[in-house]
């Protein structure tokens, strides 16, 4: 049943059990949580960061099918500098700028499962902590040009840091691919004079109130116009290795990115579908990357490390019949000329959503996670949620966007999943056939564009993965505002189900405690354990309260 108590709330026969909280240990010598947040920057960078989202799981050994040892490759999306510090907010400093960075990015842990509970290894050679200040190896077509030079990389090769990185995928190669999500509002221009392309981006007078550009330049984009254009990309990290430098992959476009999700062309070329998941224009695109070459089966990264840096982008477009199509998005084609700001196809990726623009892509729901049926190929995307439909312009519009048929609610408050086929079951075909999954809401609501298609009440969909049996497994993310509304009376707090693709039942499985967004999910191969996050637990529809609250805990 739905269910607003403060615990995760599972069916009788599961357990539940923490592995991994922020501010624990994961990096050799990294210091214990302190509960007064009296830990400092450096200690920040050896310890897991704030509100853990996407994840994988790799076994160990290497290749192994190990489901009680491995490595579990975390992203920490952001932070609540609020409950960062000890004195939150006040005072800002360099010392507050640099754990806030030091919260953000990547972690790479060993965990063990002893027959009873699940633990993190101590001291292991394989934990690591990448963030905001990480060097990375900027590859694929935008690598060196012009709008990647900066004053502090005159060559446009090496990018300093990752951060709010939602959701992941996996290669075939066994390496995490990490999503680089709303990168922009960490700039700020106080001027308010952007280029054409930081506005598309959103860069302007505001942030969301990090602060770091007070103490570190990089993020005045008065200063630095270009540090954006190097931010909002897929990057891949090799969790068995952490001496190997983490790489940014330009050739798969710059975007809100949501999450990676891979499927393998009939001739061996890995494909990857993405969502632009923008939390500020809420009107974008979805994505496919389809590599120019197949990947070497077997092989390691040393044999597959150039096979995402080179390839072909397309942005999709639902039309009304229930087919649609991916357009290219290769310079000189489809418009993308000298004329509109493409001479290069460097220029395309970096600009990868003006691009979709111009060809024509469907403007969506706030696409989040995609993910693949392991054997039908069938491809889900939910699409959380878009007030602003029927009422305001995209960024870079004039006009206001109403339903159409792959979006058909204006306002659409609850969100929905949508469903695509590609042509002849092969990922890299350039048309598909598409339907609506499951539209969410209260099924007994009264007001039919709050009302769901399933029997089931869930809404704003977010996080999904199917699993190998092909279980597709749903996570909700709803704001602590609308938890709080006459409208979630039904609904209660975010939640985890699974559907059957093929007969459309779901089932409930997973309720979070109050305040909290239900999301990052993987099984280990025995199918036995499922690893959840919950992110930012007791988070409140108005300000935080007091920091000894016991509303706050800390993850």
């Amino acid at each position: 049943p739905i269910s607003r108590a403060d615990t995760v709330t599972l069916p009788p026969e599961y357990i539940w059990t923490v592995v991994n909280a922020w501010g624990d240990p994961i990096v050799a010598g990294g210091p214990e949580f302190r509960h007064d947040a009296g830990q400092s920057a450096a200690d920040q960078a050896l310890q897991a960061g704030m509100h853990h989202d996407g994840m994988n799981y790799f076994p160990l050994p290497k290749g192994s099918n190990s489901s009680n040892h491995g490595l579990l490759a975390v992203n920490f999306e952001y932070t609540d500098d609020g409950l960062l510090h000890t004195d939150g907010m006040e005072d800002w400093s360099a010392e507050k700028v640099q754990k806030s960075k030091n919260a953000h990015g990547i972690g790479v842990m060993e965990v063990q499962f002893d027959g009873e509970t699940w633990r993190v290894v101590k001291n292991s050679r394989y934990g690591r902590r990448i963030t905001a200040d990480t060097p990375f190896l900027i590859k694929g077509p935008a690598a060196g040009h012009p709008l990647m030079q900066t004053e502090f990389d005159p060559t446009g090769r090496t990018a300093l840091g990752t951060w709010n990185n939602c959701a992941h995928g996996v290669t075939p190669w066994g390496t995490y691919l990490s999503c680089e999500e709303n990168v922009t509002p960490y700039f700020i221009a106080r001027s308010g004079k952007v280029s054409r392309m930081l506005d598309r981006y959103g860069v302007d007078a505001k942030s969301w109130g990090f602060r770091w550009h007070e103490f570190d330049p990089r993020f005045d984009a008065d200063l630095h116009p270009n540090e954006p254009n190097r931010h909002g990309w897929v990057v891949e990290v090799d969790p068995f290795d952490p001496t190997r430098p983490p790489v940014k992959h330009t050739a798969m476009g710059r975007m809100a990115h949501e999450n990676a999700a891979l499927s393998i062309a009939r001739d061996g070329r890995v494909v990857y579908y993405m969502g632009d998941d923008d939390f500020r224009s809420r009107f974008e695109h979805i994505y496919k990357f389809v590599s120019a070459r197949p990947y070497v089966q077997g092989g390691g990264y040393e044999e597959n490390q150039d096979v995402l840096d080179e390839g072909t982008l397309y942005a999709a477009r639902f039309d009304a019949d229930g087919t649609g199509e991916w357009i290219e998005l290769t310079q000189g084609k489809h418009g993308l000329a000298p004329e509109a700001g493409f001479s290069s196809q460097a220029q395309v990726v970096i600009d990868a959503r003006t691009a979709g623009d111009l060809v024509g892509a469907t403007y969506m729901d706030r696409p989040e996670w995609v993910t693949v049926h392991p054997l039908t190929k069938e491809v889900f995307c939910t699409l959380s949620n878009n007030t602003s439909r029927g009422k305001g312009a995209p960024l870079g519009k004039t006009d206001a966007l109403g339903a159409d048929a792959a979006n058909p609610r204006a306002p659409n408050l609850m969100g929905h999943i949508i469903r695509w086929r590609e042509a002849g079951g092969d990922p890299a075909s350039t048309r598909f056939e598409w339907d609506i999954f499951v539209q969410a809401g209260d099924p007994g609501h009264k007001d039919p564009l709050k009302r769901g298609t399933a029997d089931l009440a869930f809404a704003q969909p977010d996080g999904l993965y199917i699993d190998r049996r092909g279980v597709l497994w749903i996570q909700t993310d709803s704001s602590a505002q609308n938890m709080a509304s006459p409208d979630w009376e039904n609904i209660g707090n975010n939640q985890m189900l699974a559907a059957d693709p093929a007969t459309d039942e779901l089932r409930r499985f997973l309720v979070g405690p109050p305040g909290c967004e239900i999301t990052g999910m993987i099984e280990t191969p025995d199918l036995r354990t499922l690893l959840v996050n919950i992110q930012h637990r007791g988070e409140m529809p108005q300000p935080h309260p007091p920091r000894d609250d016991p509303r706050n805990p800390r993850a």
